[in-house]
């Protein structure tokens, strides 16, 4: 209910701009038609721009918050097929569950961009969570629109909404929402998810001053089933006909659920002191900003059980109910000073941030514990600089930030990354990430009505060096990681924290190369990983793979034609421990008995309508020939074969 009625003063609120940027005569109202258009910063002259006759797609603009510039996509293509999921993401290197919205376990993992600071922890439950980084901006000549739709599990539908446009050539906001329900096919496996967001961006004339900001609600709420019973798992891995139907399985778990959510407010906005141009060169200019940048983001971790379960989880101080619930409060205010000019070959900016972060419960859980602190507060002044720079055909991009003293906040996160580009033939990246921060907070402070889920630890900084190469052509592309970790943190097979003493260095090398043939393209990925040191610990399949061989023709009308692709996806990777999902603590932990290792088919038939893409996918569909070997994780079996349908829809008003 509080959605809808924000949504309703949101759609009150702007109505009146969108009707005056309808009905203006302003470049938005003549973008098709051409002529002397009013320019909306001047109510007592007129522009005259001579207009192409019809909006381009390149008109239609998404900037991220690194302002890389892209645009409003609506071809089909093999990489939005591989998109084209929960998450919206490529997830090659990710093994989900059988439901959409559960959790993925890793087949490898990156280290070259990781967050600067520590987070709460609950990691398994954090894979749909937009980051700042993640929230990207616009700037369109006429309102837009984006509808994708994708069916789910069993009782419910996966529906993302995104509408923007510009109230004045200047001042561009978007609102979008994302809700997902899917029962699954086993028990105790029912999702929930919804995520609200809004944003804004405005510059003034000449850009002297500009603002972007978002604010952002989300939350996933989960059953948790603790997988299938020892009977159960032999039913399923013998395929006894009696258990075709997977609800009629046995979990481990019964009235156990876990939710987290979060809301964030993030705005920069930053003033030019001096604008400054070369009399000789006008493309030359200098300028000198001003900016600040505000961060406030809560974020809650919640497991909860109608009753306790001692068989599962041990011995507890709880009689009736479990509630365990834990938050943190985040605060961060930068100061930045940027200078943009052809002496420092680019943009070199100087910043410096006050952030305060509180982690804890709103009581103690466990009196058995010992634990007498509730919260731990922490606050912490950190100070660094940011170059992007540009000589020729190379492009360097630098970051650096210090965190001094004793805090959990403390450290230092230095990154470089420089690029050279050959025209449109081939270009290389080489980069550098060199990290000291602390572990999450939940491997630090954990209470739990459960007296083995306690703990209170001192942990040394982890230390991560990454040393990462890219080589992408019309030829082949590869993407070569070296890490080499110390003080790694994890989960043990007794599901408690751990610090590694010895080092993980870990490669992990992957390319990628399609082959074409008249309207047929094989489409290929190969990653290859070693861990040289730490593989008791820290655990990737040696090689994984998939191969898209697919057709890509046009149907019907030869003006209006319907662009089809009709392909199958195989993926493969080789066996190895992969870890053991927790559902208290929504984390993955070690464990030693069971390995993980099988391939997939996934066929599907997608077309394009106008700016309209059709997805017809058939996951897994070689699931009832052969051994029954497919799981994500011990106890929790990978999906069956399943037809599913979406689409995504784009219109320009």
């Amino acid at each position: 209910m509080k959605r809808l009625l924000f949504l309703a003063f949101i759609f009150l609120f702007f109505h009146p701009f969108i009707s005056y940027a309808q009905g203006n005569q302003g470049i938005y109202q003549n973008i098709r038609g051409g002529g002397v258009v009013q320019d909306s910063t001047s109510t007592n002259k007129s522009l005259k721009v001579k207009l192409s006759g019809k909006t381009k797609f390149t008109d239609y603009k998404i900037f991220s918050l690194k302002r890389d510039t892209s645009f409003v996509d609506t071809t089909l293509t093999i990489k939005k097929h591989y998109k084209y999921n929960f998450l919206r993401k490529d997830n090659f290197e990710l093994l989900p569950f059988h439901n959409i919205g559960q959790p993925f376990n890793h087949l490898a993992y990156n280290f070259h961009d990781q967050a600067a600071q520590p987070d709460i922890g609950f990691r398994a439950k954090q894979f749909f969570h937009q980051e700042i980084h993640d929230i990207l901006y616009y700037d369109v000549p006429t309102q837009t629109t984006e509808i994708m739709f994708l069916t789910t599990l069993e009782q419910g539908q996966f529906l993302e909404s995104l509408y923007t446009a510009n109230l004045s050539r200047r001042f561009n906001f978007s609102v979008s929402y994302r809700g997902l329900r899917s029962l699954g096919k086993y028990r105790r496996s029912l999702i929930s998810q919804g995520n609200f967001k809004t944003t804004f961006r405005y510059e003034t004339k000449e850009n002297q001053y500009t603002i972007k900001g978002h604010i952002i609600t989300q939350d996933l709420t989960s059953e948790e089933s603790g997988g299938l019973t020892s009977t159960s798992l032999t039913a399923f891995l013998n395929n006894d006909p009696n258990f075709t139907d997977r609800g009629r399985l046995d979990v481990n778990l019964t009235g156990t659920e876990n939710e987290f959510r979060s809301a964030r407010l993030y705005f920069q906005h930053d003033y030019k002191l001096l604008i400054a141009k070369d009399s000789a060169n006008q493309k030359n200019f200098t300028n000198l900003k001003v900016g600040h940048q505000f961060t406030s983001e809560g974020k809650s971790y919640a497991f909860t059980q109608s009753a306790v379960d001692t068989n599962f989880f041990g011995t507890t101080v709880a009689t009736g109910a479990v509630n365990d619930k834990v938050g943190t409060d985040f605060l961060d205010n930068q100061l930045f000073l940027e200078f943009n000019s052809k002496y420092v070959l680019g943009r070199f900016r100087v910043k410096s941030n006050l952030t305060r972060l509180s982690y804890g419960y709103g009581e103690i859980l466990n009196s058995t514990s010992g634990i007498t602190n509730r919260r731990r507060e922490e606050n912490a002044a950190s100070f660094g600089a940011d170059w992007n720079a540009k000589v020729k055909n190379f492009y360097l991009d630098a970051s650096g930030q210090i965190t001094p003293g004793n805090s959990q906040l403390s450290g230092t996160n230095l990154k470089g990354q420089l690029t050279y580009k050959k025209d449109s033939l081939f270009t290389i990246k080489t980069g550098l990430n060199i990290q000291s921060k602390s572990p999450n907070f939940n491997f630090l402070f954990h209470q739990s009505s459960y007296n083995l889920y306690n703990w209170e630890n001192n942990y040394e900084n982890i230390k991560t060096q990454n040393i990462r190469f890219q080589f992408a052509s019309k030829w082949i592309n590869t993407d070569v990681n070296f890490s080499n970790i110390d003080n790694y943190t994890y989960f043990g097979t007794d599901n408690l924290p751990k610090q590694a003493a010895e080092s993980i260095r870990y490669l992990k090398v992957k390319a990628s190369r399609e082959f074409r043939y008249g309207s047929f393209a094989l489409d290929n990925t190969l990653m290859y990983q070693n861990v040289s040191s730490g593989s008791a610990i820290f655990r990737v399949p040696e090689f994984v793979t998939r191969n898209t061989l697919y057709y890509t023709g046009k149907w019907f009308h030869k003006e209006r034609p319907l662009k089809v692709q009709i392909g199958a996806t195989f993926k493969y990777f080789t066996k190895y421990r992969a870890n053991a999902y927790n559902p208290l603590l929504a984390e993955f932990t070690l464990q030693n008995t069971d390995e993980i290792g099988f391939s997939t088919v996934d066929v599907f038939f997608n077309a394009q309508v106008r700016r309209t893409r059709i997805f017809f996918r058939f996951d897994n569909v070689l699931s009832n020939f052969g051994k029954r070997n497919y799981f994500s994780a011990p106890n929790y079996p990978y999906r069956d074969a399943v037809l599913r349908f979406g689409l995504v829809w784009n219109w320009f008003i």
